[in-house]
């Protein structure tokens, strides 16, 4: 099983923006302080160039309780940006959003972070719109706009949320840090949600009541900002689609997209996948998938999150057993002795490995004898760009060097070839014009020159963008 990432007592960062709102933020702050939840909270409150006395009584408030931390914005500069700003200064394991008005009640809480610290949810929004126990009838007009444009997000997205807009969106802190914001004003509700829609985490909604005020009363959404949200959802969709700072996720939630291009993988080696395979390297389950009909299924990686990502999506399949360890550490491997392994499949992983002799050795003493490593690597160091370098490459491979330290380790070579023809023109594109990752767009392309791409390999035509090397122990 991975290992949890939320610690059993985590802190609870409350993102308080602020502008303005000295009539209610005594108020808010106190019920915040008083909510029934049951965990240590700390309160980020950045003020945006209040002018009524609002940085005053934020100060005065945390003075008093060691719990409030104040920010400043250095002038007026709208919600998103202050809520970018609490984000960069937040300390806590969950982030929740928290207007300085009075429409949401913080007695919510528990129900916001359950799903979180009892490790259903990645992230969690407070529905106006799912049954509640209680609800503010308001102006039909600002619900119809509500309801369109979550609408429009689930469309867009392939999800069924019932309140996008809402401000009570609860989120893990690493995802939230990983999760690159831009929208100064409003725009953060659109643009936020998008992102996580598009980060694939599990995201829930529960209920909560909601009190909303008027304009008479300081509220300060308007029309326009519908339409900026429609141009938001738009942007950060098609135009904008990097969603996370984590650029090896990034890359492997494009690749998620080529599940054609997997099968065609699988079919350069399927005779000699085994019973008792041990994937290295498994990232978020892309190629796991298509194993899932193995015997036993080890699906090992050393990135917390793509492990504990795989394990809340296949962990509950009696065949399956996902590993947190180094491949890299000699000794980890004695955790999967007693597994039998006649398979190890390292797909786009031993490029990553300073030590790739060692880790090849590893594999050797793991197998079965008889049993086989299907080694897939990145080919031609010409080939070699800022991919690469964001990715983390250590190398990519020659056909004699791949042979050679297969070799070095034991192995039989039973086949060895490049592959993937078509890809070599797209890569060198990227590096020409000095791109950092693959996105969706591309793969959603190579996908559809698939057919093309299995014909470029039938005739050989041209270098090959990997390196398959398989490899058998000896009896």
């Amino acid at each position: 099983m991975a290992e949890p990432p939320i610690p059993t007592q985590p802190l609870l960062s409350v993102l308080i923006p602020v502008y303005n709102e000295s009539r209610t933020l005594r108020t808010i702050i106190r019920r915040v302080l008083a909510s029934p939840v049951s965990l240590p909270m700390e309160l980020v409150c950045v003020d945006d160039g209040s002018r009524d006395g609002s940085p005053e009584i934020l100060d005065e408030l945390a003075a008093a309780d060691p719990r409030i931390r104040v920010f400043r914005q250095p002038k007026n500069m709208g919600k998103g940006a202050a809520i970018i700003a609490a984000i960069q200064h937040m300390s806590g394991d969950i982030g929740l959003i928290q207007d300085a008005d009075l429409e949401y009640d913080p007695a919510d809480y528990p129900a916001l972070v359950a799903p979180i610290i009892e490790g259903k949810a990645d992230a969690v929004f407070g529905s106006r719109f799912a049954s509640a126990s209680q609800r503010k009838i308001l102006l039909y007009w600002h619900g119809v706009a509500n309801k369109t444009l979550t609408w429009l997000t689930n469309v867009l997205n392939d999800i069924n949320l019932t309140d996008m807009e809402t401000c009570y969106k609860a989120v893990r802190a690493d995802v939230l840090k990983q999760t690159p914001l831009h929208s100064q004003r409003f725009g953060i509700e659109p643009e936020l949600t998008t992102k996580l829609a598009q980060w694939n985490i599990r995201l829930y909604e529960v209920p909560i009541s909601y009190h909303g005020r008027s304009v008479a009363e300081g509220k300060k959404i308007g029309w326009k900002d519908a339409f900026s949200a429609v141009w938001t959802l738009f942007k950060y969709r098609f135009i904008d689609d990097r969603f996370t700072t984590h650029d090896g996720y990034y890359v492997l939630q494009s690749m998620r997209r080529a599940r054609g291009l997997n099968r065609w993988i699988l079919e350069q080696f399927r005779p000699f996948v085994g019973d008792r395979v041990l994937e290295a390297g498994c990232g978020i389950g892309n190629f796991t998938e298509l194993l899932l009909d193995r015997r036993r299924l080890l699906c090992v990686d050393n990135d917390p999150l793509y492990v504990e990502m795989l394990n809340w999506r296949l962990g509950h399949l009696e065949n399956v057993r996902t590993l947190k360890f180094d491949l890299a550490d000699g000794d980890a491997y004695a955790r999967v002795k007693d597994e039998a392994v006649d398979t190890i499949v390292c797909l786009n992983v031993l490029e990553h490995i300073k030590a790739d002799e060692a880790v090849l050795q590893a594999y050797y003493d793991l197998l079965k004898p008889g049993g086989h490593a299907i080694i897939l690597v990145p080919a031609h160091m010409w080939l070699y760009g800022p991919c690469d370098a964001a990715i983390g490459h250590e190398r990519r491979y020659t056909q004699t060097e791949l042979h050679t330290k297969m070799q070095a380790a034991g192995f039989e070579i039973v086949q060895m070839g490049e592959f993937n023809r078509l890809g070599v023109p797209g890569w060198w594109l990227n590096k020409q014009l000095g791109r950092r990752d693959i996105n969706p767009r591309q793969m959603r392309m190579f996908e559809w020159l698939l057919p093309i791409a299995k014909a470029a390999e039938a005739m050989k035509l041209g270098p090959g963008l990997s390196l398959i090397g398989v490899g058998r122990k000896p009896s």
